[in-house]
């Protein structure tokens, strides 16, 4: 098919997270202010510097059929149930060619993990340590493969189009997106399942993350922990779950008389080139990615009400997010209602940008914008708006939101979205 330059929509949404099992009660959550961060329970974690996370509220082996669990590393475990929820919210009754609404040479699958399946590398090799090499599960090389989650969503639907996986550390969630909305722009496919997922909690990442100083260590009060843009703010808290949307042509979705979200603009892409691990500091990579997607879409910065940012809880990178919101958005950012999910979710990696493209899908197909928690003395210098409190309402007519994510290694990916 030749290029096209093809609208793309939102149809369908799915999601488990640190506050539920599903997208309805994710939002609920999310509105209610509630944080999903609890203490670590058991021998393992008892020794480290960090003994809080926020752990999925639903077991996905309590949900999967415990032959098919046994077979995915955790991360693909949240990624399929994402999925599952996401492709019936879409209106899909079966996967493609059995539902006959779409071919599965026009489905693609673009799941991306930062890290991949981290614990079932770190568990069968005490597997090995311990019990000798006959007893290393004969599944380990597909379950620790970074693009299992893709993978196992694209078997799931019978995705032929394309499965894909790209790894930018914690904007992998969002490029992922990025990704599939090319996908369908150039016409190598019409309906794309997308997202990020990442299940990281164990102690070797939650120790090396410690170490680096990157994690809130307030052990004694982890629902307060994760408070970005609080003056006390003292690092991010290792979350863990899954966000997925299915995105589709205009035309395709017309066309089988589909619901419809919202539509995406697009993306916007830069690299800081400043270190591999800490943030620019004056934001001018973000701004360069911003730009870029104003630049590469009808998007006005005037049309922007709603930003869920990347807003992690660190020191350096809340700040350097704003200062990069301001010098390209200028006066236009005073009229745009921010929302930090992290606060409440924690972060989940490589799928941060699935869950908070879900939230920021969600925020304006309902016009609402969820609150920030724990910001009880806001820093001085963030020069912005941030929702505090209480859930905000989002104006009525034509609107836009944007999801931020930026990775170590100096990723930065900026999606849009507008209602229709």
């Amino acid at each position: 098919m030749n290029s096209t330059n093809r609208t793309v929509v939102v149809t369908g949404i799915g999601a488990t997270t640190p506050l539920g099992g599903d997208s309805a009660s994710t939002w609920e959550g999310l509105l209610a202010g509630r944080s999903g961060v609890k203490p670590l329970e058991g021998e393992r974690f008892a020794d480290l510097p960090v003994r809080i996370a926020a752990v999925a509220a639903v077991d996905p082996e309590d949900v999967l059929p415990r032959p098919l669990a046994r077979k995915l590393d955790r991360s693909a475990q949240f990624a399929l149930i994402a999925a599952r929820e996401a492709w019936a919210d879409a209106g899909f009754t079966g996967k493609a060619g059995e539902d006959t609404t779409v071919a599965p040479e026009r489905l693609g699958s673009v799941i991306a993990s930062g890290i991949g399946g981290v614990q079932t590398l770190l568990d069968q090799y005490d597997v090995l340590k311990d019990k000798g090499a006959r007893r290393v599960s004969p599944h380990t090389v597909p379950m620790l493969m970074p693009n299992s989650p893709s993978a196992n969503v694209g078997l799931e639907v019978n995705a032929q189009a394309g499965v894909h996986t790209p790894v930018s550390a914690c904007a992998s969630g969002a490029e992922a997106i990025g990704y599939a909305v090319e996908m369908i722009r150039t016409g190598r496919a019409d309906v794309v399942v997308a997202g990020g997922t990442e299940a990281a909690i164990h102690p070797l990442p939650v120790a090396a993350f410690a170490n680096m100083m990157a994690m809130s260590k307030n052990n004694e009060e982890p629902e307060k922990a994760s408070r970005p843009y609080d003056k006390k703010r003292d690092g991010f808290v290792l979350g863990e779950g899954a966000g997925v949307v299915v995105l589709e042509s205009a035309e395709h979705a017309a066309r089988r008389g589909a619901r419809v979200y919202c539509e995406v603009l697009g993306q916007g892409l830069s690299a800081d080139s400043h270190h591999i691990a800490q943030p620019e500091p004056t934001g001018r990579g973000i701004a360069a990615a911003m730009q870029n997607l104003l630049e590469c879409s009808d998007l006005k910065a005037a049309e922007i009400v709603h930003l869920n940012a990347h807003a992690t809880s660190t020191p350096q990178g809340d700040l350097a997010e704003v200062k990069a919101l301001r010098k390209v958005l200028g006066e236009d950012l005073d009229h745009v209602a921010i929302s930090a999910t992290k606060s409440m979710t924690g972060h989940l990696l490589g799928g941060a940008g699935g869950i908070e493209t879900v939230a920021t899908v969600l925020a304006l197909h309902h016009r609402t914008a969820p609150p920030t928690i724990n910001v009880d003395e806001l820093d001085d210098e963030i020069d912005a708006d941030i929702v505090r409190g209480e859930p905000r309402k989002l104006p009525e007519g034509t609107i836009a939101a944007v999801n931020n994510s930026f990775g170590f290694g100096g990723h930065n990916v900026v999606l849009a979205f507008r209602t229709i």
